[in-house]
């Protein structure tokens, strides 16, 4: 048998692509969406915002046929909104509308809870506590998109660690909006650590298995947020006027 020879490129008889593989091409759409998604959900496109296809093209060296299509994908993701002749823009989330996030996102995580009481090892448990631990451990020195997803993370692990995929599903689908009010929220907290600190009781809970006391904690914790968010996005009242009694 004769060894192997490679091709020479040289010889004018050696077949077409003989001895190629395919060279895979970066998805320039999923590059172009990563970075636009990045840009929202860390606060440097803002609410309103519109997306100038032909600046953003130039700025990323495309051209403007993926930052469209990008566009497109963010749009079926609620992240843009497309006006007529005017393209695409930042959406601009209404009160309503984080009320119905948070009232979906409350019942997902409290099923979540209910179920790792009963379906987690030891061992995803001990690493829920240690994603925790880490959170806290860097909170302060964190810029606050990294604060995000570390937090993140957290819910997202708990609803892995369900055991229920459907539900791990649900809540992905949801994560990027999550992040955008976040994002749009998480820098007017005056202490990044109390927010960090604020998961423990649920984890706590968690290692008992005492899923009353997980099911309270967890809804405390995204009720506390969500109080949070609606006093932001919350109209202020016309200067001059008294604000409404508040509830005996």
């Amino acid at each position: 048998m004769q060894p192997f020879q490679p091709l020479n490129p040289a010889q004018p008889n050696a077949p077409a692509g003989a001895g190629f593989s395919s060279i895979e091409l970066p998805d320039l759409v999923a590059v172009v969406e990563a970075q636009l998604q990045q840009a929202i959900v860390a606060g440097r496109l803002g609410p309103g915002e519109r997306i100038v296809e032909a600046e953003l093209a130039r700025q990323m060296g495309v051209s403007r046929a993926p930052v469209r299509e990008a566009a497109r994908r963010l749009e079926s993701q609620g992240l843009l909104v497309s006006r007529p002749r005017h393209g695409f823009a930042v959406r601009t989330i209404t009160p309503k509308e984080i009320d119905d996030l948070f009232q979906v996102r409350i019942g997902l995580e409290r099923m979540a809870t209910g179920l790792a009481c009963q379906h987690a090892s030891e061992a995803q448990l001990a690493q829920l506590q240690a994603r925790v631990d880490e959170m806290v451990r860097q909170a302060p020195r964190l810029a606050q998109a990294e604060r995000v997803t570390l937090d993140l993370g957290i819910h997202a692990y708990l609803c892995e660690i369900s055991g229920n995929a459907y539900l791990q599903r649900l809540f992905n689908n949801m994560q990027t909006e999550i992040r955008m009010i976040l994002a749009l929220t998480e820098g007017s907290y005056r202490d990044p650590a109390l927010i960090a600190e604020s998961h423990q009781p649920l984890v706590q809970a968690l290692l008992r298995r005492d899923a009353q006391a997980a099911d309270h904690a967890l809804h405390h914790h995204l009720v506390e947020g969500q109080e949070h968010v609606q006093a932001l996005f919350r109209p202020s009242p016309p200067a001059g006027t008294n604000p409404p009694p508040s509830p005996p």
